[in-house]
């Protein structure tokens, strides 16, 4: 079993800040970088931290595909609503901004959606309805990508894993937080069974002869070919519910797209005349405010009910635990805050990497 190191959360995001710098961000800009993938390691969602950083980031950045500098542009702006431009800068940035936007919104007047155009990878979905949350609201965003997923009796990649996703607060020590993609699973998770060099579940990937495959870098490999596709929430065909997932994946597509006259498909597959070209993704922020409704912490308390009843009801032979969306997250916290990050031998190497190529000093890692 390959080794695993374990580094602090503050050393990771200095570093993560310093090699964002180091790529020509800007500093505050690179501290919210850093901040969105930190958040997904310490909530123990490995495939959305620094695992991303060298492979989403940094080398999009070093091919010229996503700008370092972003010039967040508001298009169209109402009461409630506006329509905002990444210009292909960094994700991360114009969508925490356009959070805070939609729950500034939402502040004075109940309710506020924005939506994005022209943006990249915005890191884990969660992060920004966890924003919402903390506030006293409901938050929701969605966001397309790059085309995986094969839609329900069909063989090619047409729509991307495309998250939806809600956070919701509670009167417990964390938000209820519903972060997965439509997809049955999502590249980022074949990536992590990859560098373990584990086998995955059959059913994840449907090649273009309707056959699935376990073999993770089979798997990778075809899917950047275009020759095998991620199936929807549900898997393959109808008996599971894979409609669902295709369906939802669909609106997801449509609201980060035909919203923001935005591209859509196969337009996002990040080539164009086989080179590459921005990606140009969408992603739409909602904040809803709970006092518009009722009492927040009446809301907190019911809401917090429901999840404890869900959780302490009948379970299934051999199962210890019942759990509601977010308390994984929230356990992972509990075991790394004063652990840190895993680094395993994969990532061990890009960290090194980045440090090396940037001259970053002062990094003296155990490996």
């Amino acid at each position: 079993m390959d080794h695993i190191d374990w580094i602090d959360f503050a050393t990771m995001e200095r570093f993560m800040v310093d090699v964002f710098v180091g790529l020509g961000v800007p500093r505050h800009e690179a501290e919210i970088c850093a901040d969105v993938l930190i958040t997904a390691d310490k909530r123990g969602i490995d495939s959305h931290g620094i695992n991303r950083l060298k492979p989403i980031y940094y080398d999009r950045i070093k091919e010229g595909i996503q700008l370092p500098v972003t010039r967040f542009e508001i298009l169209r702006e109402g009461p409630t609503t506006a329509v905002t431009d990444c210009h292909n800068g960094m994700g991360m940035v114009a969508s925490r901004r356009s959070m805070e936007m939609a729950i500034d919104k939402a502040s004075r007047f109940g309710m506020g959606m924005v939506a994005v155009r022209n943006s990249t990878h915005y890191g884990m979905a969660g992060y920004y309805p966890i924003m919402a949350a903390e506030k006293g609201m409901i938050g929701i965003t969605g966001s397309n990508a790059r085309p995986s997923i094969a839609p329900t009796f069909g063989i090619e990649n047409m729509l991307g894993t495309n998250p939806l996703v809600f956070g919701i607060p509670t009167d417990e020590d964390f938000p209820f937080v519903i972060d997965c993609a439509t997809s049955t699973t999502q590249r980022g998770k074949i990536e992590v069974y990859a560098r373990k060099n584990r086998k995955m579940p059959d059913g994840w990937v449907i090649d273009r002869n309707g056959e699935t495959t376990s073999d993770p870098h089979a798997a990778l490999k075809a899917l950047i070919d275009g020759t095998a596709a991620l199936t929807p929430l549900g898997g393959i065909g109808e008996d599971g519910g894979g409609y669902k997932g295709y369906g939802y994946a669909t609106v997801v597509e449509i609201l980060c797209a035909a919203l923001q006259a935005g591209n859509f498909l196969k337009a996002l597959s990040g080539f164009e005349n086989g080179r590459k070209v921005p990606y140009g993704l969408g992603h739409f922020f909602m904040a809803i405010k709970v006092e518009a409704f009722t009492e927040l912490p009446k809301f907190k308390k019911t809401t917090g009910e429901i999840l404890r009843a869900l959780r302490s009801s009948k379970k299934m032979p051999g199962q210890e635990r019942i759990f509601t969306a977010g308390e994984k997250e929230y356990d992972a916290w509990l075991y790394r805050k004063d652990r840190g990050v895993p680094i395993d031998e994969s990532l061990r190497k890009d960290i090194v990497a980045m440090r090396d190529e940037l001259g970053l000093k002062g990094y003296d890692f155990p490996f």
